[in-house]
């Protein structure tokens, strides 16, 4: 019996390894981008309200908060994103696209309706089909 578990558990390593090995490189997970600068009281207001908290939140397991200076080079991955001019600026990227965009801190309240309006979009785009090609048609 004993060996039997061990054999089976070897299995899964295996199966497991292997999956991730072949997981494709360029798959990116969802994240909200924090367009911010060192000067902007309303970026610090979100701070004091919600950075602390967002982390633990579901949405910010599903879409990790990556903060980005404004008036700084942008990464390489943002440089496609146009017309960010404002701090705070909002912007839901999933698999290396631009979902949606919060401008501004609207307050605690509206910035969780938003976000969960552009987390719903973001999980939409997987329900009419697995075929990229056929996404765009729903």
């Amino acid at each position: 019996m004993r060996m039997r578990l061990k054999h089976v558990v070897e299995r899964c390593a295996v199966v497991l390894l292997v999956s991730v090995y072949f997981l494709p490189a360029n798959v990116k997970a969802a994240e909200l981008v924090m367009f911010e600068s060192p000067v902007c009281e309303w970026c610090e207001v979100w701070h004091e309200e919600l950075g602390a908290v967002y982390a633990k939140t579901t949405e910010g397991r599903r879409a990790p908060l990556r903060r980005v200076d404004l008036f700084r080079s942008l990464p390489q991955d943002l440089r496609m994103l146009k017309g960010v001019r404002y701090t705070p600026t909002f912007g839901l990227m999933d698999d290396g696209r631009e979902v949606g965009r919060i401008l501004g801190y609207p307050g605690e309240s509206f910035f969780w309706a938003q976000l969960g309006e552009l987390l719903d979009r973001s999980a939409g785009k997987f329900a009419c089909s697995h075929d990229r090609k056929e996404r765009k048609s729903c």
